[in-house]
């Protein structure tokens, strides 16, 4: 459906987008992930025409998107503020778009009832922005953006502005409402349980270009690289080289873990995959516990390995006292071999 190639786009002497490529598949939602800076809200600035790329090419079923006008466009944008007129009411809010584009009356009409029955939002159109709720404005913006019935709708950071309760529900919500439409929906988020819950892929940026690309799931158990390991998720990242057969860190003090590839540097581990045993076990890592932090449904324990490395483990149970040596161990399947 989407295809960009080599992307480029510099803003001074700051290099946004550096040779982004990236394919979107028609009716799936996507997530872009990413640190301040990465590039992701300059690329769906890019998508949707606000931005000029220096280079690179952008076509959308074969058309060509940068030859395009923003308004020419098959695409539509929710922006994170909602951007909401406010002398207007919401069924005006709604087909502002639909009356620029020449709609007839009757049919504005029908398709602003379908909107806001498509969002649950019945009944609301004489209602002003200032009288909804933050979540009733999201849904009114929502409801703007699919009147225009668009091939591709562009989120940035549409969940940004609800409170934690109402993130969930909204975030569900909106995925079903991406089936129901079958648009392709491009979401930028700085919230990654958001992504990982309601994305088909994922994308995580870098200094401009796609760092690892593919299923949440995949992306979080087997990331390519120490950025992705430690940006999604905090895994504990050790270097070291293999000698042998065996992963050794200096870092650690100790052998990690054997019969990866021989050109493994560095290695991952989920703080989650990573057990206290009892200290007579054979195979056990040795550490000091440095600080536990309740988290509500675990403890998040810092414990100090005795080449200095520290490992994040989620403890389940009540934690040891700083200060007390603890036995470590883990699967040989959790330990994720890194290349880069």
């Amino acid at each position: 459906m989407l295809i960009a190639r080599g992307i480029t786009k510099r803003f001074g002497a700051v290099q946004a987008l550096a040779g982004l490529d990236l394919a979107i598949e028609a009716g799936e939602f996507f997530a872009l992930l990413g640190g301040s800076g990465s590039g992701k809200s300059t690329l769906l600035r890019v998508l949707a025409g606000f931005e000029a790329p220096d280079a690179g090419v952008l076509t959308l079923d074969g058309q060509d998107l940068l030859a395009m006008p923003p308004w020419a466009r098959p695409i539509n944008m929710m922006f994170q503020s909602y951007a909401l007129l406010p002398h207007m009411n919401v069924a005006e809010n709604i087909a502002y778009g639909l009356k620029r584009a020449g709609v007839a009356t009757e049919e504005r009409r029908r398709r602003i009832a379908e909107a806001l029955e498509l969002v649950g939002l019945p009944g609301m159109e004489s209602r002003k922005p200032q009288q909804l709720s933050g979540g009733q404005k999201q849904r009114v913006a929502l409801a703007r953006s699919l009147v225009m019935r668009p091939r591709l709708l562009l989120l940035d950071e549409p969940m940004a502005a609800l409170d934690a309760g109402l993130r969930e529900r909204t975030g569900l919500e909106l995925r079903a409402l991406q089936r129901k439409t079958g648009a392709a929906f491009v979401m930028v988020t700085h919230d990654q349980q958001e992504a990982l819950a309601l994305a088909d892929r994922i994308a995580v940026l870098e200094s401009g270009r796609v760092a690892q690309i593919g299923p949440p799931q995949e992306v979080y158990a087997r990331p390519a690289t120490r950025f992705v390991a430690r940006f999604l998720g905090a895994a504990n990242v050790l270097e070291g080289r293999m000698c042998g057969d065996v992963f050794e860190g200096a870092e650690a003090g100790v052998a990690i873990a054997s019969g990866l590839p021989g050109e493994t540097i560095a290695i991952a581990l989920r703080a989650e995959h990573i057990r206290l045993i009892s200290a007579d076990q054979p195979h056990c890592v040795r550490g000091v516990v440095e600080d536990a932090a309740f988290r509500g449904d675990d403890w998040l324990l810092i414990i100090r390995l005795p080449g200095g490395a520290r490992l994040r483990v989620a403890h389940g149970d009540v934690p040891p006292a700083p200060g007390d040596t603890v036995a470590l161990a883990w699967e040989a399947a959790s330990v994720v071999p890194l290349f880069a």
